[in-house]
């Protein structure tokens, strides 16, 4: 009889314990693990690559949603970030440059990992989340530093990050030399830089991707060696493949040159905006780039191997740190967003870089992965469109927090359970004149006019005094002509004018029908007027007016 009623209380406390866990579940707050890429366009196998080899974002892709029709607000870095990292668009925070920092302007604004810091949870980064250091917010919105004192590699600190000898001397050389005649700052405004790319057999923590991943790696074991219950918003940004694609020899072995093939539109759109393209400034500032004239297709080649290369070297990266997760026993409490900043151009228009209002420099990569995903949606892929500006209040949706009031984008959550759901009809863009700006979109310095850039200016500036005509207005065309995008499911709809007047009269039109042009060839706004006004009527009504209706 003691045997039974010793039995019977054990059962009794099992089934209590497990009827506790069963209540605390629910409340306990689920982890973040934030994956940011700098420069990648959907060149990955998961969106269709026919090259690209990127077997760990292709895995997590075929376990989580990915998105096929995710844009960017800005294609350039500081504005995007800012925009993303807010949870507000490019001209309520006032950033639309690379040298603005958002906290000058917005000092009291919660950026998403200050809120979820001012919410219980360890919120920390390694590598590039927002802009740069710089522009970083460390003091508001990470609560700690990653673990250095647990590194046991040394961080390389080599002129312009090469590992060669010859390239670290040409970038010192460059480097040098713009800065003698036109200042500290010349690098920073696109001039005096290395080599465009290096092939390298080192290790993959040589360059600064492989060191911040490992980084990443040791900071989560140690948050969780320090305080295994709280929860954390951990940031790990890949700075590849942005400029300039230095990756180590194995990922670039991957890759069969013959097998690269080169953008097949290598001119801008027939009837298109003369401003709405620019020279590749940030590509010919790399030594050895022609500074002038096309690219040959045998350094295009080059070129995109270097590129195809530095994504599947960041690829690896991420690999590593999700299976860091799953080895620290968290991935089943962790949600896992991967986004992308701005997609880039390779060749395509006859241009190499980001900085357009076009479909190439602005749709991105986003993927996301949530413990409780139903099956039926892994490896679903969504055709709504859905923007950067959305992911704040998705990610604070699903942490079971309150959205803050000054978010101006809109969480998808509902599509993670029906990626087929009607959403919103469009998602918008903008860039200022990416002719007349240098490719961080600031006003030209007088040493992009005086240098090689200088007749490439005038050549683009010549096309788009015949093209506007009356029009031409050298002040409103270099420092206040915005182009504004619209891209509804079947249009690419674009309006140019003074973003100092929102009632401005637009200067310029340009209109791409994506069902019969998904390569945007030729503008057909002239011949569609009424089109044309109709969809000017959706684009007045901002984003507050093409929102998805979320109770149908």
């Amino acid at each position: 009889m003691r045997i039974v009623n010793i039995l019977f209380l054990l059962v009794l406390i099992v089934s209590c314990k497990t009827k506790e866990v069963a209540e605390e579940e629910p409340n306990k707050k689920p982890n973040i693990l934030f994956l940011a890429i700098d420069d990648l366009r959907p060149e990955i196998g998961a969106y269709g690559s026919e090259i690209a080899i990127t077997p760990n974002l292709d895995k997590l892709a075929s376990q989580g949603l990915l998105f096929n029709n995710a844009y960017c607000q800005e294609p350039i870095c500081s504005p995007s970030r800012a925009s993303l990292m807010t949870g507000a668009r490019p001209e309520t925070i006032k950033v639309i440059e690379n040298f603005t920092y958002f906290r000058d302007l917005n000092p009291d604004i919660l950026t998403l990992p200050q809120y979820f810091w001012a919410n219980g949870y360890e919120t920390t980064s390694t590598g590039k989340i927002y802009h740069n250091e710089k522009y970083g917010d460390a003091k508001l919105s990470w609560s700690r530093e990653p673990a250095y004192d647990k590194m046991t590699i040394e961080k390389s600190k080599t002129p312009g990050g090469y590992a060669l000898p010859e390239n670290q001397e040409l970038f010192r050389k460059s480097t040098a030399e713009v800065i003698e005649k036109y200042g500290k700052n010349a690098p920073r405004n696109g001039l005096g830089k290395g080599p465009a790319y290096e092939k390298a057999d080192v290790l993959d923590t040589f360059y600064e991707d492989g060191y911040n991943a490992e980084l990443a790696i040791v900071t989560l074991k140690d948050m969780l060696a320090e305080n295994p219950d709280k929860p954390f918003f951990l940031g790990m940004g890949m700075k590849k493949p942005h400029l300039d694609w230095l990756a180590p020899k194995k990922y670039w072995d991957m890759y069969n040159p013959d097998d690269i093939k080169l953008a097949t539109q290598t001119s801008g759109p027939e009837d298109g905006a003369a401003m709405g393209l620019h020279p590749s400034f940030e590509l010919r500032a790399r030594y050895g780039i022609p500074k002038k004239g096309p690219i040959s297709d045998e350094m295009a080649r080059t070129l995109k191997h270097a590129y195809l290369a530095s994504v599947s070297y960041v690829d690896a990266q991420i690999g590593k740190m999700i299976n860091a997760l799953d080895e620290a026993g968290v991935r089943d409490n962790t949600i896992i967003i991967v986004w992308s900043d701005h997609g880039w151009h390779l060749g395509d228009m006859g241009i190499w870089g980001k900085a357009t209002n076009y479909e190439i420099a602005t749709r991105v990569p986003l993927i996301i992965w949530t413990p409780d995903m139903s099956k039926s949606v892994r490896g679903a892929k969504s055709n709504a469109l859905v923007e950067l500006v959305d992911i704040y209040p998705t990610i604070t949706e699903l942490a079971g927090l309150p959205l803050p009031e000054h978010l101006e984008g809109q969480s998808f959550v509902p599509l993670l359970t029906n990626p087929n759901k009607e959403w919103k009809p469009a998602a918008f863009t903008q860039f200022p004149t990416p002719a007349l700006r240098e490719w961080a979109a600031n006003p030209l310095s007088k040493g992009m006019r005086e240098t090689y850039f200088g007749p490439l200016i005038e050549e683009v500036e010549g096309k788009i005094k015949k093209q506007q005509g009356d029009k031409w207005d050298r002040d409103l065309f270099e420092n206040y002509l915005m182009g504004y995008t619209m891209r509804t499911e079947q249009y690419r709809f674009m309006v140019w004018r003074d973003y100092r007047d929102p009632a401005a009269e637009p200067v310029f039109f340009e209109l791409y029908d994506h069902k019969n042009d998904p390569n945007e060839t030729k503008n057909i706004a002239d011949e569609n007027p009424e089109l044309v006004a109709k969809l000017l009527e959706q684009f007045n009504k901002g984003w507050k007016g093409n929102m998805a209706n979320v109770n149908p």
